[in-house]
């Protein structure tokens, strides 16, 4: 896979085509969003779904770990689909997250989905991580970043549709500008909210850049400013990120 390099706040990032931020000069992984047991946790309301998404969701992390080689992985909230989800893991899906953080300095940022840390599993966990000029959180704060810092966070599991001689193509993508990256969910089973959706277009008063993530690569286009977005034309997602 080729990332793409990315320079907010003086810090050089490279977005991944996985969905996944590296950040070099810290040896730090960024991912968000991985919705842990969402399948069972609609199992359990009875709708079925097939009860693959936690083991998915795993063994796609392993791969970016072992690409990475990070010594500390910030997960920016919602890791798991509800408060519950850790305790309901099965015991393999279990085993193999704690092979993917054994090793590493874990920092669980919470989010809504998950405001309280997971049971059982390594890490620390907080609401609000800054390090440096950069400053992790869930959700991303309207206003936020101040001059010479920069942010970066999920929850609103960004798509963006590209125009091509067969059409539009929609994905999961990065929103990016000079001071904000907006990351991808990464669960198997996440949907997405349009870059021009205003609720996400108003994160980006001058508009700004989506990748989205290709099989190897990432493709870049431009997101107007603000005054311009409009609703996406595409049915929002029933339930919330």
């Amino acid at each position: 896979m080729t990332p793409a390099p990315l320079h907010v706040a003086g810090e050089r990032l490279l977005l991944d085509p996985a969905g996944v931020v590296s950040w070099p000069a810290r040896r730090t992984l960024v991912v968000a969003d991985l919705h842990l047991e969402k399948g069972s946790h609609f199992a359990r309301r009875g709708s079925f779904v097939p009860p693959y998404d936690t083991r998915e969701t795993v063994a796609r992390l392993a791969l970016a770990v072992r690409r990475y080689s990070p010594a500390r992985l910030i997960l920016l909230g919602d890791s798991f689909h509800d408060a519950e989800g850790s305790a309901r893991m099965p015991v393999p899906d279990l085993a193999a997250l704690r092979h993917v953080l054994d090793g590493l300095e874990v920092i669980w940022v919470l989010g809504n989905h998950d405001p309280a840390p997971p049971e059982g599993l390594p890490g620390e966990n907080c609401d609000i991580l800054r390090d440096g000029p950069l400053t992790f959180r869930h959700e991303a704060e309207a206003g936020w970043p101040k001059p010479g810092r920069a942010e970066l966070s999920g929850h609103f599991h960004p798509k963006a549709t590209m125009a091509t001689r067969a059409g539009g193509v929609t994905r999961p993508c990065f929103a990016t500008d000079a001071r904000r990256v907006i990351l991808p969910a990464f669960g198997a089973y996440t949907g997405g909210l349009d870059v021009r959706d205003p609720v996400v277009a108003g994160l980006f008063p001058r508009g700004g850049r989506a990748f989205l993530l290709g099989r190897d690569r990432l493709f870049s286009m431009p997101t107007g400013p603000a005054r311009r977005a409009v609703a996406s034309t595409e049915p929002r997602l029933a339930t919330a990120p």
